[in-house]
């Protein structure tokens, strides 16, 4: 029984639903019946991740103080925004000079 139904009501909805639909249109009512399940189902264990991305912020934030550690040891050129080595004098990429 499945939802309070026996055998033979399942039959006749299923008869009724090949009536309805035709033989062509059943794979394609069923493929987008299980995609819809499939949805649902990564729907529900979606509320159960905050958890895991809680942790991943942190990490998140861990990697942004190293990023920002590296850039302190750089100088950015006023013209075109290369990024430059921190006792350069000019810039790699367009030569302007750095400092100005």
């Amino acid at each position: 029984m499945i939802l309070g139904l026996g055998v033979p009501e399942i039959l006749i909805i299923l008869v009724i639903v090949l009536v309805i639909f035709g033989p062509k249109n059943l794979p394609k009512l069923g493929k987008s019946l299980g995609q819809t399940v499939k949805n649902v189902r990564e729907g529900m264990d979606e509320g159960e991740e905050p958890k895991v991305e809680a942790s991943e912020d942190a990490e998140d934030t861990d990697e942004a103080e190293d990023v920002e550690a590296v850039e302190s040891d750089a100088v950015f050129c006023t013209k075109c925004g290369a990024k430059n080595a921190k006792g350069a004098a000019f810039c790699s990429a367009c030569g302007a000079k750095l400092g100005e």
